[in-house]
């Protein structure tokens, strides 16, 4: 675990978006993750009104930020986006926050939701941005435990 994670505690993870920021929350005495909301404003403003509500509601102990590369790990334009949101994050509220990589997670979310069933989820693009949300949460636990041991 990287200094200043929390060992104990909530966490919200964010998969964020130029259109939609998907949020998940998870703890980490469990190790497990759902799918939350997702905050569908454009404007920073608003974006960061609808996370100050989060924050107060759940009350977290840190943040995720999954942070999208190439496939092959090299970064892009939404890696510097992502980063720049994380150092907001941290900057504004003072919680630790960590960024995972989310290479796929919005490929396995899509997949996920395809097998429960969600026919025709593309109209539903929101679920697929919680959902993603949750597997960079459950992504951060995993590597976390490893972390530990």
């Amino acid at each position: 675990m990287s200094p200043g994670t929390p060992r104990v505690g909530t966490v919200l993870a964010f998969d964020f978006g130029l259109a939609r920021i998907g949020v998940a929350v998870g703890e980490t005495e469990t190790g497990h993750a759902h799918p939350l909301t997702v905050i569908a404003d454009e404007a920073n403003a608003a974006r960061f009104a609808a996370i100050e509500k989060l924050l107060a509601e759940w009350k977290p102990a840190g943040l995720v930020v999954g942070l999208p590369t190439h496939l092959d790990g090299s970064e892009h334009a939404m890696t510097v986006r992502c980063r720049r949101f994380a150092n907001q994050l941290h900057g504004r509220y003072g919680l630790p926050v960590t960024l995972v990589d989310e290479r796929l997670s919005s490929a396995e979310a899509e997949e996920r939701l395809s097998e429960a069933g969600h026919k025709g989820w593309r109209k539903q693009k929101p679920r697929l941005d919680s959902a993603a949300a949750q597997i960079i949460l459950l992504q951060y636990f995993e590597s976390s435990k490893h972390a530990d041991s």
